[in-house]
């Protein structure tokens, strides 16, 4: 094949497919996004980085953060995969909750005030569909409404409105964000283009900065492919920053080996020490999808579910340990997240089923340190259709981390996630100015209720409000909201209430659901015949 006819052929996969570059994509990622602007934009003068962990396949929550004030009703619905009381990792100054024995990592960071766990993390009509499921957490959406640009490239599209123009430029000379281990995903994707760079895995990063190539086959296509290659090192504005980045960091900490999280992390880590500008990273593990033999049946603390935790959390406390020890900790903010969390009740495959809300982990050294929200409410006698309703909507950890980490305005918030939602103390309020918290959290106050409960077809909801934004929503045990008694403005404080006619809904469990502002409390309520 001649060289033009190549050329030619190529160009309708290069404008689907990110570019290669010595065995790594770079997809321009436009910079429209109120992400970008808010991370990197010099006027607001952050040097904050932030790390997303994606859990693929729909992780275990409750296996993972365990519910010690209910066990007995935690293991009751899952005798056969539930965790042994006595091998749960208790939490310095919190008892109600532990972690699975096998994250002694996490256990530690959050110890030394470096964690904080947020309850139940979801969304009201929640999807067990892998890819749609994934796309909705990717793009900031609702379950009803198909997004194609992801809640992170919206962002940096706001602050880089004119990217890839005029860039790389002596104000941002870098990536805007780069994913390791993957393309780039949708939560990097901007209005136009994706905003970002993927290095396909860590063997290509490392083949990059040692200017080592994969061998290209002594074919006519491998000395098209070698064409490529040189002509797209030439091209690559990125390449020799990154390498520069790389090479201006000759020691790290220790990372477990045969761990490719940590692989991932521990480029992360150097590029940033090294002084890429980039402000968004994006790795991920997978296998999380477990419907069968998720415990070893002779002690449910080991086993393939525990094995993917071990991983998750050696590596998180070897990245944290290293951004120490390379003097950047007070820099990285990162979260996890999966796709969906897994049933209430475990399967007869020693597993369990794909599921609505799960915890995800908030981890930095200006993470606040606790356990955000409250243990998911377990029914006795829960059944194989048994979801836990969340207390927290996901894109509420996204306005928290772009308000209090990036710095980003209120308004701009709800440019980039289309609505406003609660902005949580997960982040110390110190990172950014003008972000205060409310010093009563209201701990330990019941702050909904609702008479008669039991009930046949009407109850009275009671509420307490501190004004403002208010929402009460009516949950079943699937997880999805199926009322929206309330979502109003209250000009001031008070205790109000709202019927609740139940009509023709079958009897069983449901949810009240609290959110105001930064508090939100969950009330289940018992419908009977």
């Amino acid at each position: 094949m001649r060289r033009r006819s190549f050329l030619k052929n190529s160009i309708p996969a290069a404008a689907i497919l990110p570019a290669l570059v010595d065995g790594y994509t770079v997809k321009a990622f436009h910079a429209h996004s109120p992400l970008m602007q808010a991370l990197m934009n010099p006027a607001i003068e952050t040097d904050h980085v932030l790390v997303i962990i994606q859990l693929s396949g729909g992780n275990d929550g409750l296996n993972m953060v365990i519910p010690i004030s209910t066990y007995g009703d935690y293991f009751n619905a899952r005798s056969n995969v539930a965790i042994a009381q006595n091998k749960i990792l208790k939490l310095d100054g919190y008892a109600n909750t532990g972690l699975h024995p096998a994250m002694t990592g996490m256990q530690a960071l959050y110890n030394q005030k470096k964690l904080n766990i947020v309850q139940s993390v979801g969304y009201p009509q929640p999807n067990f569909s892998h890819f749609r499921a994934t796309d909705i957490w990717m793009s900031g959406s609702d379950a009803d409404q198909v997004v194609n640009t992801g809640w992170a490239g919206r962002y940096l599209n706001t602050e880089y409105p004119n990217f890839p123009d005029g860039y790389p430029n002596t104000t941002m000379p870098d990536p805007l964000a780069i994913q390791i281990g993957s393309i780039a995903s949708l939560t990097l994707q901007g209005p136009a283009i994706n905003m970002g760079m993927s290095i396909t895995n860590p063997t290509s990063f490392y083949n990059l900065i040692n200017n080592v190539l994969d061998p290209a086959p002594n074919t006519p296509m491998g000395h098209e492919l070698t064409y490529i290659r040189t002509i797209a090192n030439q091209t690559n504005a990125f390449a020799q920053r990154i390498i520069a980045a790389a090479m201006a960091v000759p020691q790290q900490g220790a990372y477990p080996q045969d761990n490719s999280l940590a692989d991932q992390l521990k480029i992360v880590a150097r590029l940033v020490k090294g002084g890429l500008k980039t402000r968004i990273y994006m790795v991920g593990m997978g296998g999380f999808d477990t419907h069968s033999s998720q415990v070893e049946s002779a002690d449910t603390s080991i086993g393939f579910h525990a094995s993917l935790l071990k991983e998750l959390s050696d590596a998180v406390k070897a990245f944290m340990d290293d951004c120490q020890f390379l003097g950047i900790q007070d820099r990285v903010m990162g979260l996890t997240f999966s796709e969906f969390g897994r049933r209430i009740k475990s399967n007869s495959s020693m597993g369990t089923d794909h599921g609505a809300a799960a915890p995800m982990f908030i981890f930095g050294a200006k993470a606040v340190q606790g356990v955000t929200g409250t243990n998911p409410t377990i029914p006795g006698g829960a059944s194989v259709n048994d979801n836990i309703p969340h207390q927290y909507d996901f894109r509420s950890i996204y306005a928290s981390i772009l308000e209090r980490w990036f710095c980003v305005p209120p308004t701009t918030l709800q440019t980039i996630l289309f609505k406003n939602f609660q902005s949580l103390n997960i982040v110390d309020n110190k990172a950014c100015t003008g972000v205060t918290d409310d010093p009563n959290q209201s701990a330990g106050e019941q702050l909904i209720t609702n008479y008669p409960n039991p009930f046949t077809t009407t109850t009275t909801i009671k509420f307490k409000t501190k004004g403002k934004h208010t929402l009460i929503q009516i949950i079943d045990m699937l997880g999805r909201v199926i009322q929206t008694p309330i979502d109003k403005e209250y000009t001031q404080s008070g205790e109000f209430t709202v019927d609740f006619n139940s009509g023709a809904l079958p009897s069983g469990v449901y949810y009240a659901r609290l959110q105001n502002e930064q508090t939100q409390q969950v009330r289940p309520m018992l419908k009977v015949r």
